[in-house]
């Protein structure tokens, strides 16, 4: 196999030392940053080549000639980044958080007999798998909900946050309306509201709000509830509501004595390194899946609960090693033929292929990354 790995930043880097333990694998890890790539000298089977990913033309020269590639680009070059993949024939799992409609991609990938997989995270990624497998052995689903979060371990005024992935990306949890499914139909509510107390084991009350997490699972039909949850210490959600209104994140230009600036790039410049987690500081990833529906006569509800911390011993951070796991574990789903179909597949649909769910939750489990699974009856 060869693969290369389009973005190595926190995530791509873990999944570039990932995916380069696979004897007779090549690995190519490909970033505009020459810093980036500095941090991947010297492993073996990995080549590195810096160039603008941005440019669609860079895009397929850096694919060509590999077996799969994996992005993990920021979101607002996502989409575009994975067309051009597409476009190459090279088949792909991706992790960029887009806001583009990823079906527009699905005609092109039949046409080129490509199998892209797409936000192949840890949410949306393994909670979607999960729900793929559950509607396969479940007699009938009845609700869905997602809280998944990644939190500092150690809390810090003002925000009590530090960015794990793409800080543009997490602005985008606070400022994208949140679709939700309820009685059946899809709703829109605001980013960051629906705030709820959450008391989960190890961690303690944390607080949980609305944010456009289902993504492709609006698409399932037949479940009447489901929604996603981002995570967060108490308090930030409210912050963040502050700097939103306010106008703050805002993309619009304003006229500052004679000069036009984006308010979002001022934020991003005075915020994002007040968020930049420091070397050799912790962080923890934490998720909980509840599933309720029928199961042999009886209301189940099943339960996933995720716990998992930094790397000390590799410096790999939580959120690189839950996110970039599930991926690289799809990959190597892909590898072992385990699914094939040509198109854009969004996790739940390769969940709900035979052998998916098990495979990856055991190559998780192999990398410390593992889930207490509970049932629950509910009701006779």
């Amino acid at each position: 196999m060869k693969v290369v790995v389009l973005g190595c930043g926190r995530v791509g880097n873990a999944m570039v030392r990932d995916l380069a333990i696979e004897d007779g694998w090549e690995i190519t890890a490909a970033d505009a940053s020459r810093d980036a790539l500095d941090r991947l000298a010297g492993l073996p089977r990995v080549k590195t080549r810096q160039g603008n990913i941005g440019d669609p033309a860079v895009v397929a020269d850096m694919v060509a000639g590999h077996d799969l590639a994996v992005g993990a680009v920021p979101g607002p070059m996502g989409y575009a980044t994975l067309q051009r993949i597409i476009d190459s024939g090279i088949n792909v799992v991706d992790i960029s958080f887009f806001e583009e409609d990823p079906f527009g991609l699905h005609d092109l990938a039949v046409r080129r007999g490509v199998t892209a997989v797409m936000d192949c995270g840890v949410a949306p990624g393994f909670s979607s798998i999960a729900l793929g497998h559950s509607e396969t052995t479940f007699d009938e689903l009845t609700s869905f909900v997602c809280y998944v979060g990644g939190l500092p371990m150690i809390r810090q005024w003002p925000y009590e946050y530090r960015a794990v992935f793409s800080p543009i990306d997490v602005i985008a949890e606070y400022t994208r309306p949140a679709r939700l499914v309820e009685q059946g139909r899809e709703v829109v509510r605001d980013a960051l509201s629906g705030v709820e107390p959450l008391d989960l084991p190890g961690v303690g009350t944390v607080e949980a709000f609305n944010s456009d997490g289902l993504r492709t699972l609006l698409k399932v039909r037949g479940i009447p509830d489901m929604k996603e949850k981002t995570l967060r210490y108490p308090g930030h959600a409210e912050r963040m509501r502050m700097l939103r209104e306010t106008g703050f994140f805002s993309e619009e230009e304003v006229d500052v004595d004679g000069t036009k600036i984006r308010p979002i790039d001022l934020t991003a410049k005075l915020m994002f390194p007040m968020w930049q987690l420091p070397e050799g500081e912790g962080d923890q990833t934490v998720m909980r899946i509840a599933i309720e529906g029928t199961l042999g006569g009886r209301r189940i509800r099943r339960t996933w609960d995720m716990l998992d911390r930094y790397d000390d011993e590799q410096g790999i951070t939580s959120m690189a090693r839950t996110t970039g796991y599930t991926c690289t574990a799809a990959v190597r789903a892909l590898a072992a033929g385990l699914y094939h179909e040509p198109g854009l597949v969004p996790p739940e649909v390769l969940g709900r292929a035979p052998g998916v769910y098990d495979f990856v939750v055991a190559r998780l489990a192999e990398r410390g990354v593992e889930f207490t699974i509970t049932d629950e009856v509910i009701e006779s």
